[in-house]
């Protein structure tokens, strides 16, 4: 394994081999070029180098198929799926750029306009129709800066999720596009408060805490003021209620709000457990999984619910795993018609042919066992 110094790494280029961060945590594969952002993101958390038992090439050149290779990965060529890679990473950084400069603008300049935010949400669904798997993937392996604006990108995520619920449920074009318009602004309330409230690394007090819980009235009239649809804003005000009327702001009942708000509801709330937060750590995609499960019925919608674990799996995409082989990997992809069996990566581990091994688990065949604490993690 080579030794690679960050500063030195021509952005945009590729290496023949898989690059590591550490003995486990797998940078880029070497479909995937090595972009500014990657050396942008490492050298603001300090990192100096990274390791690959390749070299640096100015293009990437696709290997040949290997004759186990299995039909889920062999039905695209390695450079469509590198190709797919770098669109995802650079939409997904594109759009966190955006929603921070439409939040600005509207705090601002008193600027929002729908069929700019629709236009946006258009790209995006092709995007997630076509390479949702790589769209996951560059979500949950992308590194935060300190200096990240969490709102921003707790919407940017929440909207992709909800997104993916939403074509799981076959909604039509135009209300995809409402949907993750609604996803998109539905904590744009939050730029009414002080950010030192919703960025606090302390504890709120009581009357913080009360602030907080005006965002989704602030988001609905916004909105309103901006003539966004009836659809959009009741989306923007309802996403807190919970199915058993625990919510706020109005307490309603299930049968009383609205499909969008349902939908974001459990999109923000996977997001948030499984996001790291400046008061509160992250937890693994499994656990906040879990955690929506047991509230089925009870705070979400069970239907909805479904729609997340069936287009994420139980293990979502991106998680590092245990495998019944005593190997570790990171799930790939989603096997919708068995979510506790997805695709697996295996790390460490190529094909004869020079790509990453890939196993779909199954039941009787190589399983999950659990999920990898970051300390497992770091352990050779």
């Amino acid at each position: 394994m080579k030794k690679y110094s960050i500063r030195a790494i021509t952005p945009e280029h590729f290496f023949s081999e898989p690059v590591y961060l550490d003995s486990h945590f797998i940078l880029a594969a070497p479909e995937m070029p090595f972009t500014s952002g990657i050396i942008r993101t490492l050298e603001e958390w300090e990192y100096k180098e990274v390791y690959s038992a390749g070299d640096q090439v100015e293009e990437y050149v696709a290997k040949s198929a290997s004759p186990g290779e299995t039909a889920a990965f062999s039905s695209t060529s390695a450079l469509s799926d590198g190709d797919k890679i770098v669109r995802a990473e650079e939409f997904y950084t594109g759009f966190i750029d955006y929603i921070d400069t439409t939040f600005l603008h509207a705090a601002i300049k008193n600027e929002l306009s729908f069929n700019g935010v629709a236009e946006k949400i258009k790209a995006a669904c092709d995007i997630i129709r076509e390479d949702r798997r790589f769209l996951l993937r560059v979500q949950k392996n992308t590194l935060s800066s300190p200096n990240d604006n969490y709102l921003a990108s707790h919407a940017v995520k929440s909207t992709i999720i909800s997104l993916i619920i939403g074509f799981y449920l076959k909604l039509p074009t135009h209300r995809l596009i409402e949907l993750g318009v609604a996803a998109l602004l539905h904590e744009i309330g939050m730029i009414k408060l002080p950010p030192q409230i919703y960025l606090s690394r302390r504890p709120l007090q009581p009357q913080e805490q009360k602030a907080i819980l005006t965002h989704p009235i602030l988001s609905y009239n916004i909105l309103k003021s901006f003539d966004f649809p009836l659809t959009v804003t009741l989306a923007a005000l309802e996403h807190h209620e919970r199915e058993n009327g625990s919510g706020y702001p109005r307490k309603l009942p299930g049968d009383r709000i609205s499909l969008y708000a349902k939908i974001i509801a459990v999109a923000c709330s996977y997001e948030a457990l499984s996001a790291q937060r400046p008061h509160k750590e992250a937890k693994d995609g499994y656990t906040g999984m879990l955690e929506l499960l047991k509230n089925e019925g009870k705070m979400y919608d069970d239907t909805v619910v479904r729609a997340l674990v069936f287009s994420l799996s139980i293990y979502p995409i991106g998680l590092y795993v245990l495998l019944s082989n005593g190997k570790k990997g990171q799930v790939v992809d989603a096997n919708p018609e068995k979510p506790r069996f997805p695709i697996v990566q295996v790390l460490g581990e190529l094909n004869p042919d020079g790509k990453n091994k890939v196993v779909e688990t199954s039941q009787d065949g190589v399983f999950i066992v659990r999920p990898l604490t970051r300390d497992e993690m770091s352990q050779d």
